[in-house]
């Protein structure tokens, strides 16, 4: 008599080709600091390729790829929500500064 198996088994392949991606991606990350690239894009290369990196993280070895939709949305819509927030709040910080050094450094001139 048989053994019933359950889950899903996934080949080997996806996951080697997944760490040769990373590999790929965490060269490049550090060849972003080798070729001594600076200001935005420097910050915008080490963004991207990190998100790029924790995105396949989760997709392929958190099995998110192959979940539920209403499992990924538990996952996926707070955190697109907190960044979104946080998002407001960088936007917000440079009006609350500018705000402050106009009402606390008035009374200093």
């Amino acid at each position: 008599m048989a053994a019933h198996v359950e889950g899903q088994q996934h080949p080997i392949g996806i996951y080697l080709k997944i760490w040769g991606l990373l590999f790929v991606l965490s060269t490049a990350s550090y060849l972003v600091d080798y070729f001594h690239f600076q200001g935005y894009l420097r910050w915008f290369l080490i963004l991207l390729f990190m998100l790029l990196k924790a995105g396949l993280i989760v997709a392929v070895f958190m099995h998110m790829l192959w979940e539920r939709l209403a499992l990924m949305y538990a996952i996926l819509v707070p955190t697109v929500l907190l960044m979104f927030l946080l998002g407001i709040g960088a936007l917000e910080a440079d009006y609350t500064f500018l705000t402050r050094g106009v009402f606390f450094l008035k009374g200093l001139f």
